[in-house]
Order: structure tokens, then C-alpha cells, then sequence
């Protein structure tokens, strides 16, 4: 359609809208999690022994808050942005296969799994120009 045929010169932008909308929401479900305390990153923590690690849940629980929180923040300014992609796919990782191993189904892990093959597309996509990273 006419109406769409120049929306590809906007790519940048779209990333952008990207980036603040991901990043609002991970900030918003990360920041809780950072402020629970102990309790609360332990329980978030625990997730890793369905990866295999047995060890430390309030040390994965705080890193997991600590991605979502700040990963969220990088990635609306565009700073760091592969690292912090790279960060938020291996935490959807096991937040998917919590929710998947727990009983919750893929109706439950759904949306760690789409924000993940989100952040592993936007690992080759990049920033976009309108990014502290920009090249």
C-alpha cells in the first residue's frame, strides 16, 4: 500500500519506540524485584536450579532484578546495548523454563519467550541511530 511504502525510512525511530517500550517494562517488573530484599531474590534466584545450579539463589535472584532493573534503563538511552541484550535473553532463558518446568505451560512462559526472541533479534538489529551506541 502507498500509505506504508515509506515507513522503512523510519527504522530508526521504530527502534527507538523499541527500546523506551521494553525498556519501561523491564524497569517496571525489574524494579520490584531490586527493592524485595533478600526474600525476594532468592525466590527469583531459585529459578536457576531449573538450569542446574543449585548455589547462591540470592546471588542469581539480585543479577536477575539487577538485568531487568538496569538492563531496562540501558536499553532506553541505547548504551551498551548488545551486552544488556545478550543479559535479558539468558535471564528470559530461565524465566521461561521456570514457567515451563513449574506446570505453568507455554501459555505461561509465552511472554519470556517472545521477549526473548525479541532482545536475540534486536542482538543483530542494534540500537538504531537514536542511541548513545550509535555508529
Amino acid at each position: 500500500m502507498a500509505l506504508f511504502s515509506k515507513l522503512g525510512n523510519y527504522k530508526n525511530f521504530g527502534l527507538l519506540i523499541i527500546r523506551i517500550g521494553l525498556g519501561i517494562m523491564f524497569i517496571y517488573h525489574g524494579f520490584p524485584k531490586l527493592m524485595g530484599g533478600v526474600k525476594s531474590w532468592e525466590g527469583v534466584g531459585a529459578a536457576m536450579k531449573y538450569v542446574g545450579i543449585h548455589f547462591w539463589p540470592v546471588v542469581w535472584g539480585f543479577l536477575a532484578a539487577a538485568v531487568e532493573t538496569f538492563g531496562g534503563f540501558l536499553l532506553i538511552i541505547g548504551l551498551q546495548f548488545r551486552p544488556v541484550c545478550i543479559l535479558l535473553v539468558i535471564n528470559l532463558i530461565v524465566a521461561a523454563l521456570f514457567h515451563l518446568r513449574t506446570g505453568g505451560g507455554i501459555s505461561e512462559a509465552a511472554h519470556a519467550i517472545e521477549d526473548c526472541i525479541m532482545f536475540a533479534g534486536l542482538l543483530f538489529v542494534g540500537p538504531g541511530k537514536y542511541s548513545v551506541d550509535k555508529k
